[in-house]
């Protein structure tokens, strides 16, 4: 039995418009999450407001790794993605999300773990 994974978008650029969600991580250009939202986060409705973009993306991240198979991959599984879907992640983000946006995620039953201070 065959299951099927959808992927995020792989960002189309790697210059300075690159963006990282602030719940899973996940890395694609600003345009791309105001076309789509966030593969691992859609109850954040990115594709319907670019002001939620804004708030619940950054620009300021730490290094990207690309995930092919997060379930199967030891660095996925250390890193906490191995439910998230395949795509290029951040391994670190310092913004936190705002308590709006925060509560959606409790609304939802999903999970938010905010980073951690220096």
């Amino acid at each position: 039995m065959t299951t099927t994974t959808t992927a995020a978008q792989i960002p189309t650029s790697f210059g300075h418009e690159l963006r990282a969600c602030r719940r899973c991580r996940l890395v694609k250009t600003y345009d791309q999450f105001r076309d789509t939202g966030c593969e691992n986060c859609p109850f954040f409705k990115m594709h319907e407001d670019s002001d939620i973009v804004a708030d619940c993306t950054t620009g300021t991240f730490n290094g990207i790794i690309a995930l092919m198979d997060p379930s199967r991959s030891w660095a996925a599984k250390w890193l906490r993605f191995g439910k998230f879907v395949p795509g290029c992640y951040t391994l670190d983000v310092s913004e936190t999300l705002s308590d709006e946006m925060q509560s959606i995620c409790h609304d939802n039953d999903v999970r938010y773990i905010p980073p951690k201070q220096a």
